[in-house]
C-alpha cells in the first residue's frame, strides 16, 4: 500500500521553478541560435538564386567562379548587418535610456542627419563618389552633430528633454540643407538616392574593415554604462543618491550611440526603425534592467535586419528592395501601435 508523503517534504523534493536569470540566460541563447540561422539565411538566399551546393562550395573554396563571387558578397553583406545592425540596437536602447523615452531611436538626436548631410556635402562639393570616400565624411558629420546636441542641450547641464528638444532643431535644419543641395545638383541627386534608403548592396570587406573599429569601441562603452544608465533612469536625485555621475554618464552615452550610430549610417545609409523598435520589444520580456536591455539589443537588432534584407532580396527577383525600404515598412506600422499602446497605458 502507497502512503503519501507530508506535504512539507513533497515541496522539499520538487523541482525549484527556474529563476528569472535563468530564463534571460536561456532566452539569449536562444537568440544567439536564432541569429546564426538569419546570417546563414542571408548567405544562401538572395536575389540571384544559387543552389545549395554552389552556396556550400563558395563558402570553403575560392576558385573564382561566378557562384563563390556571388556567395564571397553574401558573406561581406552578410557581416555588415551583423555589426551594422548591432550598432543600430545597441545606440537606440542607450539613447532611449538617456532620453528616458522608450520611444526614441538614433535619429532623435540628428545623428542621421549629420552623417547624411555630410555624405551630400561631400558628392556636391569635393567631387567624392566611391562609398570607401564618402563614409569618413559621414562619420565626421555625425560627430560633429553629437558634439554640438550635447553642447546645444547644456553640456555639463544636459538634461533628457534639451537634448531631445537639440537634436531634433538641428534634424530640421540640416534635412532642409539636404534637400535644398540635392534639388539644385543632379549629380548629386543621382548618387545620393541609393544611399539616403540605406542598403546593405555595397559592402565590401574594405568598408568593413574601416568601420569595424569604431563599432568595437562603441559596442564596448555601451555595454559598460549598463549600470550607470540603471541609476539615470531613476532620476537625477536618485542617481546622484546611489553614486552616479551624471555628467560622465551622460556624456559617455552621447559618445557611444554618436560612434555606433555614425559608423552605421557612415556604412549603409540612414536605415531607421531598427534602433526604436529592437530595444522597446526586448524592454517588454525582460523588464528595464539595461544589463540585460543591452545585450539582447546587441543580438536580436541583426535578426531584424538581416531578415529584412533577406525579405527584400526574395520580394524583388530578380532585382531586390533596399533594407531600409524594408525597415521602414515593417516599422510604420510597429511605431503606430507602440504609441497607441503607450497611451493606452498612460489613461
Amino acid at each position: 500500500m502507497l502512503v503519501d508523503s507530508p506535504p512539507e517534504q513533497r515541496a522539499e523534493t520538487a523541482p525549484a521553478p527556474p529563476t528569472r536569470r535563468a530564463i534571460r540566460v536561456l532566452g539569449l541563447f536562444a537568440s544567439v541560435a536564432l541569429l546564426v540561422l538569419v546570417a546563414l539565411a542571408s548567405i544562401a538566399i538572395g536575389a540571384k538564386s544559387l543552389p545549395l551546393g554552389d552556396v556550400w562550395h563558395g563558402l570553403f573554396h575560392d576558385s573564382g567562379t561566378y557562384a563563390d563571387v556571388v556567395v564571397g558578397d553574401r558573406i561581406s553583406r552578410t557581416v555588415l548587418g551583423l555589426l551594422a545592425g548591432a550598432a543600430l540596437g545597441l545606440s537606440g536602447a542607450v539613447l532611449q535610456a538617456l532620453t528616458r523615452n522608450p520611444l526614441a531611436d538614433p535619429g532623435l538626436l540628428g545623428i542621421n542627419a549629420g552623417a547624411s548631410a555630410a555624405v551630400v556635402t561631400a558628392i556636391t562639393y569635393f567631387g567624392v563618389t566611391s562609398l570607401s570616400g564618402y563614409v569618413w565624411f559621414a562619420f565626421a558629420g555625425a560627430a560633429v552633430v553629437g558634439a554640438l546636441v550635447w553642447f546645444l542641450g547644456g553640456s555639463r547641464g544636459a538634461t533628457p528633454v534639451r537634448l531631445a528638444l537639440a537634436g531634433t532643431a538641428i534634424s530640421a535644419a540640416l534635412y532642409g540643407y539636404l534637400q535644398a543641395v540635392m534639388i539644385m545638383d543632379d549629380a548629386a541627386l543621382s548618387k545620393m538616392r541609393f544611399w539616403t534608403v540605406g542598403s546593405l548592396a555595397s559592402a565590401t570587406g574594405s568598408t568593413i574593415t574601416q568601420v569595424a573599429p569604431f563599432f568595437a569601441v562603441g559596442t564596448v562603452v555601451a555595454l559598460l554604462l549598463a549600470r550607470p544608465l540603471n541609476a539615470v533612469a531613476m532620476g537625477d536625485d536618485t542617481a546622484r543618491a546611489l553614486g552616479a555621475n551624471l555628467n560622465r554618464t551622460r556624456a559617455l552615452a552621447m559618445l557611444s550611440a554618436t560612434v555606433l550610430c555614425g559608423a552605421a549610417t557612415a556604412a549603409c545609409g540612414p536605415i531607421v526603425f531598427v534602433g526604436l523598435m529592437v530595444p522597446h520589444v526586448v524592454r517588454s520580456f525582460t523588464g528595464p534592467d539595461l544589463r540585460w536591455i543591452l545585450p539582447y539589443a546587441t543580438i536580436l537588432s541583426p535578426v531584424l535586419l538581416l531578415g529584412a534584407d533577406v525579405l527584400g532580396r526574395l520580394i524583388a527577383r530578380p532585382a531586390e528592395l533596399q533594407v531600409g525600404i524594408v525597415t521602414a515598412i515593417i516599422g510604420g506600422p510597429v511605431f503606430i501601435y507602440l504609441v497607441r499602446r503607450r497611451r493606452t497605458t498612460q489613461l
